[in-house]
């Protein structure tokens, strides 16, 4: 399952068709491509309930999908990044399915513009502090408080427990770098399995460009290597 990036605002399953395809071709897995509800139009948490609904459903509709229902790994960039960590959460909160890996590729993770990576990174790398402040601004709306909500900041659940194992990639020259190390960080301590790397050099945005970055090659590679491995356990 596969949420796509756009801080919840934009984005689509067309922007993000090349990383679907590298991920099915170098997993050898099928990609189920999400196309939920996004916000101002729909806010907090109608993309969460989306993305939620359609790992559910095609967990459920396995047979008909020639998948297999025991082998279900959730991933995303940014904000897609955000709503697989969430799924991840509601899935264990909610009695399924289950996961076998959350792929984190520089995940939005926490309400907090205080980090040291968006004092650091907050202009002059594609990304920025302000973009960030409007892209949470549509989610939300005026009812920021949600913010705290841990499925809008996963980061701030109550606990990480009983959650899938997980890789999550970073970028340096990232506002989000420090809330996705953050989120590592937690998940290890609360037990999960958690591979945590963080790509020098890098910009956000970077694993959708394998076509002129080698670094993105490498964490294609990564993700795909490991989704073959979560793959493979069961």
């Amino acid at each position: 399952m596969y949420f796509h990036g756009g801080g919840w605002v934009i984005g689509s399953l067309e922007t993000h068709d090349g990383t679907c395809r590298e991920l099915a071709a170098g997993a050898g897995c099928v990609v189920v491509s999400v196309d939920y509800r996004l916000a101002p139009e729909h806010r907090y948490p109608a993309a969460a309930e989306d993305c939620y609904a359609a790992t559910r459903w095609c967990a459920e509709h396995a047979a008909e999908l020639a998948i297999d229902a025991r082998r279900i790994a959730v991933g995303g960039d940014s904000a897609g990044g955000n709503l697989a960590a969430v799924v991840a959460q509601m899935a264990r909160d909610r009695g399924g399915p289950g996961l076998v890996l959350q792929l984190l590729v520089y995940p939005v993770t926490d309400h907090d513009f205080g980090t040291a990576s968006y004092r650091d990174n907050a202009a002059g790398y594609l990304l920025t502090a302000a973009d960030m402040r409007w892209f949470w601004g549509h989610y939300l709306g005026d009812d920021t408080a949600r913010g705290a909500e841990p499925y809008a900041s996963p980061l701030r659940a109550a606990s990480l427990a009983g959650l899938p194992p997980a890789l999550v990639i970073t970028a340096e020259l990232d506002p989000l770098r420090d809330e996705g190390e953050a989120y590592a960080r937690a998940l290890e301590a609360a037990g999960v399995a958690a591979k945590l790397h963080r790509y020098d050099g890098m910009i956000h945005g970077f694993f959708g460009m394998s076509a002129i970055m080698d670094q993105a090659v490498a964490a294609v590679r990564e993700a795909t290597g490991t989704l073959r491995f979560a793959f493979s356990r069961r």
